[in-house]
Formats: structure tokens, C-alpha cells, sequence
């Protein structure tokens, strides 16, 4: 269940009372885990995965009624807004043109009050939040542009350019440090309120990182970019049977022989920092690490070639810096003999995908449930896979006919029952389930279609929707597949 997907009456999913209202449903599910999306500040398109910064919170996710429980908000300030008249989508577009404009009255009034914490905050956050305010307050001077078409003396971090926009724009930066200072208190808060229920929170790690983000800008020397700063090669995918002419990502690459250079530093920062909000971590496009697509800049997806990632060795210097950490790899897509010896030496489970059983088009592995190790973490579909009974009505006849068939499918309780009870019967020490699939939700309630723009990331659940029905029915299908959890309180918070 992503952040955003949460009831809210303001336009999207936050961290306030229906987060909590969600994580009390699970406890009393027995549930012991909540997946969540990356929950970075989204850029252009509103991908997750298309973030301004690897270490920032998306300031959309900041609850507005505790603000106002905390006196940063009046009432009159946010409730009266038309926030739209959808509640099961999310409209990015209107949320941009009003979500600031209340931030700022909240990180106004936050001004005129003791906080010491702000301070300890931004100097214990300094390595990437002073870039990242900058960043974005250089971004709000530039309308929005990208930092590759700032002037060349920002665009290239000259000094004394840099010195002059943080003092012509201190006001701006301190705002968004502001933001980033409320969004990581109601994060603490939010996490200690879930892992106290014995729910553990796993998050998501995308491999890349967005080309206009405050990551590549501030550390360009890790990127594959030239002396103007522009990508040399960006990430994609070539064509499958899913994307048949491929895929083109558009994130810049990074320099691997350079990160090795200085110890993957900028990746041990991020990783350690991702172990601070969440317990486990999903590492996205896991193959990437024994090799990557390659797409010369400003060309086509069949151009591209592969090029070697950093192997086990990378894997090997995290586990010596961070020590052992729970982390599952997503190792889907087009796997080789390496990038299943990479996994193996890895030792992190990889993932399985129900859905993935019964489409003809993915030829280069065996989904079946009864060919699941243990030592994997079961799905029925990802966020980017159609709900089960959206796939029921979109997917090949043949393959839903399989499917029916080799699952026993009931259609009178429901295709979703029956495809949710095969991961909970399986071997896999973790299985997940889309909250869209517990509800047997159709097409309309899917998260994502890769390779397209527009209606994507905008599903949300309607108010009632945690029901002590459905709890009860699915703490009954834990029982019954020996999936209870131990109820323990799990987690650290920093």
C-alpha cells in the first residue's frame, strides 16, 4: 500500500490518522509487514521512481490536520481548498498548486517557535540537505527548469556562484529545509506507530536516480555525464516480449570504476539512510548490478549495449560497512546465468511473481508456486502489473485459462482469493500482496503501466475501506497457512 494510495480528504495519502488507521488493520490481520514505495519527493510524471533527491520525503505525504493539531495550521488554511472531486485519484497537478502555498503558512508559523530539534535536524542532515534545498529554491529561480539548463555556473557548482544563490535565496532554502524537517518528524512518528504494532516497513530503493535531482547535480563526478554536464549514456531496457521496442529509462549512469575509487561512499550514504526509515529494503533492477543497459544520449533504445556493473564485489563492500542488513533483491526481468550467481552470492532472496506464471510472454523463468525456494519473498503482481482481476480480463485467454485451471480459480468468491491463497500456501519465507487484490479490484485500481504517461500513481482507497470484515477474513487465511506473525514490536527508529 503506498503512502499515496491512503484515504485522505486533502488530495493524496499522508502520514497522519488513516496511515495509522491502515497499520492497526494489519496488526489485527496478522500481518507482519507493510511494502511501501519509494517515498522521495516526486519529480515531472510523478514517479516514485523519478525522484528530486534519494534522501528528501515527498512534502505531499506531510499530514495537514497534525499540523494544525501542533498549531502550524489554522483550519481556514487548507480544509476550505478544492483539493478535487475524485477521492480514488490522486491529482498531482492540483496538489502542486496547493499543497506550497499551505506548506509555507505551516514553515511560517514554524518560524516563530522554539524548536531546538530544527536546528540539530539540519546539522545532523547537512550532507545532502543543504544541496537538496538549494537545489530545489535554484529550481523554483529557474521556473522549474532542469539544472542542465541553469547557467553554466550553477550548472557546473562554481563556488562563488554557489555562494551568492545561498545568500540571495536563504529564505527559499530554509524553507525547504522547513519541509524536510516536518516530514521526517511525522516519519518518526508514523514508523514507531507501526513497528510498535510488530509491523516491520519495507521499502523500496530504485537503482537510479533522476537526472534532474539533487543527487546527480551535487555529485556529478559519480554520473556518466560530459563537461556540460549532459549524459554521455542513460539507463533502458531492450525490447522483450513485454516492451517490444524496449524501453528507455532516461536516468543518467553512474561511474562505477569511480565509485569504487572512493569505497561506493555515495552509495553506502544512501543505503545506510534508507535503513534509518525503513526495516528492510527492496532493491529495484537488482540486475543492474552484474550488468546494465546502455543507451547513448539522445539516441534510440535499440542502440544500446550492455556494459558490466560492479558484481558482488559492491554487495560484499556494503555488508562490510552497513554489516548484515534484510534485503530482498528484485531480480526480475531478463536474467543471465551471472545475474543468478550474483543473487546466490548475494544471499538476499529474490522475488516471485504469480502473475508472471502464466504469461506467455516471460519465457526465462519458472513463477509456478511450486518451484519457489524458501528463501524468496512471493508475490501475485508488483506495482507494475495489472490487479489480478484486471489481468484476468487483459491477459492472453490461453494464459488466464492456465491459470484457471492450474490455481482451481473459483470465480464465485472471487479470482483474487484464489490467487492470494497460492503464494500463502507456497514455500516462500515472505509473501506480498497488492491491498487492490485483497479488495478484488479491476484495471482501475492499478498502480502502473510501464512505458506510459498520464494515469499512472494516482489510485487511492476510499475511507472505510480497513473494514473488521476483511480483517477477520484474512487473519483467518494467516491462521489457516501458518503465517501468523509473533506480534513482537520490531524496528528502530532514528
Amino acid at each position: 500500500m503506498p503512502v499515496f494510495s491512503l484515504p485522505s480528504p486533502y488530495g493524496i495519502g499522508t502520514l497522519g490518522a488513516e496511515a495509522r488507521k491502515f497499520a492497526d488493520f494489519l496488526s489485527a490481520s496478522g500481518q507482519s509487514c507493510w511494502q511501501l514505495l519509494p517515498v522521495g519527493p516526486t519529480s515531472y510524471g510523478d514517479s516514485p521512481y523519478q525522484s528530486f533527491s534519494s534522501f528528501a520525503g515527498n512534502p505531499y505525504f506531510i499530514d495537514l490536520d497534525t499540523l494544525a493539531g501542533e498549531g502550524l495550521l489554522e483550519a481556514d488554511d487548507y480544509q476550505a481548498l478544492d483539493w478535487g472531486d475524485d477521492p480514488q485519484r490522486v491529482d498531482y497537478g492540483r496538489l502542486y498548486a496547493l499543497r506550497f502555498p499551505v506548506l509555507r503558512k505551516a514553515c511560517d508559523r514554524l518560524q516563530g517557535q522554539d524548536r531546538p530539534d530544527f536546528a540539530a535536524f539540519c546539522t545532523e542532515q547537512a550532507d545532502w540537505l543543504d544541496d537538496y534545498a538549494l537545489f530545489m529554491a535554484l529550481k523554483d529561480q529557474h521556473n522549474g527548469d532542469p539544472w542542465s539548463q541553469w547557467p553554466e555556473e550553477l550548472r557546473l557548482r562554481k563556488p562563488s556562484a554557489l555562494e551568492q544563490a545561498r545568500r540571495e535565496l536563504s529564505g527559499e532554502t530554509l524553507f525547504w529545509k522547513r519541509v524536510q524537517y516536518l516530514f521526517f518528524r511525522q516519519w518518526r512518528d508514523f514508523k514507531q506507530y507501526v513497528n510498535r504494532l510488530g509491523i516491520s516497513i519495507i521499502g523500496d530503493l530504485p537503482i537510479y536516480v533522476a537526472g534532474d535531482s539533487a543527487d546527480v547535480w551535487a555529485n556529478q563526478e559519480q554520473f556518466q555525464l560530459d563537461a556540460q554536464g549532459l549524459p554521455v549514456e542513460v539507463a533502458g531496457c531492450p525490447s522483450d516480449g513485454f516492451a517490444p521496442d524496449g524501453q528507455l529509462w532516461g536516468n543518467p549512469l553512474f561511474r562505477w570504476e569511480e565509485m569504487k575509487r572512493d569505497g561506493y561512499s555515495w552509495w553506502l550514504r544512501r543505503i545506510a539512510f534508507q535503513f534509518r526509515l525503513f526495516d528492510t529494503l527492496r532493491i529495484d533492477h537488482f540486475r543492474g548490478f552484474d550488468s546494465y543497459y546502455a543507451i547513448p544520449y539522445g539516441e534510440t533504445v535499440h542502440n544500446g549495449r550492455w556494459r558490466p556493473g560492479p558484481g558482488i564485489a559492491f554487495f560484499q563492500t556494503v555488508n562490510n560497512a552497513l554489516g548484515e542488513k534484510d534485503i530482498i533483491a528484485e531480480d526480475l526481468g531478463f536474467l543471465t546465468p551471472s545475474v543468478r550467481k550474483l543473487l546466490e552470492d548475494s544471499g538476499y532472496p529474490g522475488m516471485k511473481v504469480l502473475e508472471l506464471a502464466f504469461d506467455s510472454r516471460d519465457t526465462g523463468a519458472n513463477y509456478l508456486p511450486y518451484a519457489y525456494p524458501a528463501h524468496c519473498v512471493a508475490y501475485v503482481g508488483t506495482h507494475d502489473n495489472d490487479t489480478v482481476q484486471g489481468w484476468m480480463h487483459s491477459a492472453a485467454k490461453e494464459d488466464v485459462d492456465f491459470a484457471k485451471a492450474f490455481l482451481r480459480l473459483n470465480p464465485q468468491e472471487g479470482y483474487h482469493w484464489g490467487m492470494l491463497r497460492s503464494i500463502w500456501a507456497c514455500a516462500a519465507e515472505r509473501t506480498v500482496a497488492q491491498f487492490q487484490d485483497l479488495l478484488g479490484l479491476g484495471s482501475e485500481a492499478r498502480l502502473n503501466t510501464p512505458s506510459t504517461l498520464g494515469s499512472n500513481w494516482q489510485w487511492r482507497t476510499l475511507p472505510g475501506t480497513f473494514h473488521e470484515e476483511l480483517s477477520r477474513q484474512l487473519r483467518r487465511e494467516m491462521e489457516i497457512y501458518q503465517r501468523m506473525p509473533s506480534n513482537e514490536p520490531v524496528g528502530a527508529c532514528s
